[in-house]
């Protein structure tokens, strides 16, 4: 797996190359759009690699939970990435659609196609395994969608060579960054809602807090807590009140033990890292009164 990301991040920084010289050479804002988009999705290939590699590392009693969110702060950072990359292309593009530069075709439809082959290969490399995982999955969908901006060109050439339409150029930049901002968008609000630490989408907290309490002998559900320490790690505290009976007649082991597979198997979000604090009713009521003096 981490040899087909390594694989694939070559071919894709090879694009960021061609078409950073390509929008030089030819002054094409849909180049230098898909290739600030290329350099995001390499980064994006880069984490994916180095996420693969860090995952595999125990962690310690300082970094209890080793590297995994390192994936999220750089996501974050990519996304920021694409959204000014997004926006200034779409800015420029409008205003080349009233002044168009000239733009040489044969340059820019050579440079294109060069980028969709590289694409392709990439996308060849990573299509088998885009399955196994969170990460393999999105480096696929990353190329992907490189793929498509390369097409852009690749029609932009054309129309340009056939018709002396440069306008096309800055039509092609403006389908790249609406392909980019959105992504940008929800790359942001997915990141800052780990960072947040969020409730994990997807997951009903009262219906979770409902599915405790109905089994036997649990009284309450209190201070519950859920987030995402990175991608497919979701995790969930809480405090469970439970009858005083419990705790001297084996029940409170039996109950910790269903709660837990309750959490893990029942709801569409698998919660395989839970804490839970047994109380008593004493104990609970202890609590809310340190919490709230004056109650």
């Amino acid at each position: 797996m981490r040899i087909r990301l390594a694989i694939a991040f070559a071919i894709t920084f090879s694009i960021v190359i061609i078409q950073a010289v390509g929008a030089w050479i030819t002054g094409s804002l849909a180049l230098f759009t898909d290739a600030a988009h290329a350099i995001t999705d390499a980064s994006g290939l880069l984490v994916a690699l180095i996420a693969a590699h860090l995952m595999h590392r125990p962690a310690d009693s300082r970094r209890t939970w080793g590297f995994r969110r390192i994936e999220v702060i750089a996501a974050l950072g990519q996304a920021t990435l694409l959204l000014v990359v997004g926006t200034y292309a779409a800015i420029e593009g409008v205003r080349r659609l009233f002044h168009p530069p000239e733009v040489p075709a044969n340059e820019l439809l050579i440079i294109g196609i060069l980028g969709l082959v590289a694409n392709l290969c990439a996308i060849g490399v990573l299509a088998s395994s885009r399955g196994a995982n969170f990460n393999m999955r999105a480096a696929f969908l990353e190329v992907l969608n490189d793929a498509l901006g390369s097409l852009g060109i690749i029609v932009a050439a054309i129309l340009i060579a056939t018709t002396g339409f440069y306008r096309a150029d800055a039509l092609a930049a403006l389908l790249i960054a609406l392909l980019i901002v959105p992504r940008a968008l929800r790359l942001i609000r997915e990141t800052l809602a780990v960072l947040m630490e969020f409730t994990p989408e997807g997951l009903d907290l009262d219906e979770v807090r409902r599915h405790i309490e109905d089994l036997d002998h649990v009284l309450e559900v209190h201070d519950m807590h859920a987030s995402t320490v990175a991608t497919g790690l979701p995790r969930l505290t809480a405090h469970i009140v439970l009858s005083e009976a419990c705790f001297t007649d084996g029940h409170a082991a039996e109950i910790l033990l269903q709660v837990r597979t309750c959490v893990a198997e029942h709801f569409d979000v698998s919660i395989k890292h839970s804490t839970f604090q047994l109380e008593t009713p004493a104990i609970a009521a202890h609590d809310r009164c340190e919490v709230d003096p004056a109650g």
